[in-house]
């Protein structure tokens, strides 16, 4: 299931064409991590991935993102934690949210609390690339 998607004129392949940006993953999973690494270097972006919400909060990095993807449920603080941490700064990267678990709670908190999108795992590539393409428009508007 996905949430928060809007289909626009624009497709994700002309969308992400030329753009330099930088996606953040955040989940506990090694595989997902790793597979959404391969598919988003395949796009010509740049990505860094963190195994839980500490190391990502404790990146010096962690506000360069243009985009982050944040698994829900993980040990420790949860996507959501992260989520109100961020806005709590003042921070705007765009998030994208992605859980195994069909939790409506989860994701009526994440989408009030601004999420781009989320989605249910396993999604298909498509969705997650338009996701990605409606964060790094969001990322743009907000910088001007």
């Amino acid at each position: 299931m996905k949430v928060g998607l809007q289909k626009t004129s624009q497709t994700w392949e002309t969308c992400l064409t030329g753009t330099r940006a930088v996606v953040f993953v955040v989940d506990d999973d090694e595989s997902v991590r790793g597979s959404l690494k391969r598919l988003i270097r395949s796009l010509g972006l740049a990505v860094e991935t963190f195994a839980s919400a500490e190391d990502f909060l404790s990146s010096p990095h962690r506000l360069a993102a243009d985009c982050l993807i944040l698994d829900i449920r993980m040990p420790g603080m949860s996507g959501i934690d992260i989520q109100q941490r961020l806005a709590q700064a003042g921070s705007r990267i765009p998030i994208i949210f992605i859980s195994a678990h069909d939790d409506q709670e989860a994701r009526l908190r994440a989408m009030k609390g601004g999420a781009v999108a989320f989605l249910q795992k396993p999604f298909e590539e498509e969705d997650l690339l338009e996701a990605i393409c409606a964060a790094l428009r969001c990322r743009r508007a907000r910088r001007q």
